[in-house]
């Protein structure tokens, strides 16, 4: 190739940034001309939102400038939304033209999976942004200020969350931790707010321990949290919730974490998709296009049983260093590394002082959990932006 190469990075969450910034340290001057493509000037910490979405911390500890994280000599950047992806041709179609690329990593996220619950994507509202917690924070107080006005609406003090996967709970925690503040400042009698937290699952936190699970229901049922286990949402309405039970639920904020699809451009592409995620080759590669690398929600990574990963930050990041490394050998004509991931432990968080985890092969649960979960908070702001960054984010 006489010209030099063009790398495009679509998207700016953890895939999309950590590939960026790993490109900008290996690539030699004028080896390759990197674009990242994202439709905010930020990078959102999405492990943090449902802290803000609770109201329990500021949106703005969420979010940082992409232009804090990446050396814009060596990176360009540019804000827009990626509008149609056409691998046949190497292009990405954007809001505001057109971008030709030799090498495409695809890093757009997912989107909430709804799986056909009627109602779902029209009546819940989802902690999936910077601008969806904000609304749903405000929303939240505003069902208090309502109340005030219209006291028989106990609707309006009924929460209901549905998934109790990691967001799910991780959420719930926050929100039991908020409702004693917003009681006291609306004046409201706090045995009127009930939350409720309903899986299809069998189990709360599929996949966790069962001795840890236990321990985050009890935790939860302390703080007045109402778990609905292996009990599915039959149908969402603008009054609640109908489960398969028939039992109906009125409530005026209905919040869905139950799931993640991948981006809906991947199958307009005409990728192969699974639930609108790719399922890479060792490589990270998209089957049939060597040039297309795919990270994060976008992609479907299998594990030694044969069941896909979950699609978590701590994969996405361990993906983007991969896939940086394979386009600087690609870039170069050497050998391509192939992916292995390497779990380095999970932690929930419980909401304020309380958390469950498994870090190597050791349970934690309680403060020391809680203490380990902001540590893994702080290696992130550290891997991306360095001191500063953690100076600046990394509150304890």
């Amino acid at each position: 190739m006489s010209r030099i190469p063009r790398i495009v990075i679509l998207g700016a969450g953890y895939g999309g940034i950590v590939t960026a910034i790993r490109l900008q340290k290996e690539l030699n001057y004028n080896e390759a001309d990197v674009t990242l493509v994202n439709k905010h000037d930020y990078h959102y910490i999405t492990t943090h939102l449902h802290m803000p979405a609770a109201g329990t911390d500021n949106p703005e500890n969420a979010r940082v400038n992409i232009l804090k994280l990446i050396d814009e000599f060596k990176i360009d950047f540019v804000k827009s939304t990626v509008v149609q992806i056409r691998p046949q041709e190497k292009k990405v179609i954007l809001e505001e033209g057109t971008l030709s690329y030799d090498y495409l990593v695809i890093g757009l996220g997912g989107e909430p999976e709804t799986f056909g619950i009627p109602g779902l994507k029209e009546y819940a509202m989802n902690i999936r942004s910077i601008n969806s917690v904000r609304l749903i924070r405000e929303h939240i107080e505003y069902q208090f200020a309502k109340f005030k006005r219209e006291p028989s609406r106990t609707d309006y003090l009924t929460f209901v969350i549905g998934g109790a996967g990691f967001t799910g709970i991780e959420f719930v925690g926050e929100l039991a931790d908020r409702i004693p503040q917003l009681c006291k400042e609306f004046d409201v009698d706090p045995s009127l707010v009930k939350i409720y937290n309903v899986e299809a699952a069998p189990t709360a936190l599929p996949g966790f321990d069962p001795e840890l699970v236990e321990y985050a229901m009890e935790v939860l049922q302390k703080k007045g949290v109402t778990f609905k286990i292996a009990t599915a949402i039959k149908e969402c309405t603008p009054e609640g919730v109908v489960l398969a039970t028939g039992e109906e639920i009125k409530s005026s904020t209905v919040i869905w974490t139950g799931g993640i699809r991948g981006n809906h451009l991947l199958d307009e592409a005409g990728f192969e998709t699974m639930r609108g995620r790719i399922k890479v080759d060792e490589t990270l590669r998209a089957p049939g296009y060597d040039h297309v690398y795919v990270l994060g929600d976008c992609s479907i990574v299998m594990n030694p049983e044969g069941r896909p990963y979950p699609p978590t930050a701590q994969i996405s990041m361990q993906q983007a260093e991969v896939c940086a490394s394979n386009l600087v050998a690609q870039i170069r004509g050497s050998e391509l590394k192939k992916f292995e991931y390497k779990p380095k432990g999970t932690v929930a968080s419980l909401g304020r002082g309380e958390a469950i985890g498994i870090v190597g092969s050791k349970k934690i649960k309680g403060g020391i959990a809680a203490i380990m979960k902001k540590i893994i908070d702080l290696r992130y702001l550290y891997i991306i932006g360095g001191i500063p960054l953690v100076i600046r984010k990394g509150k304890f």
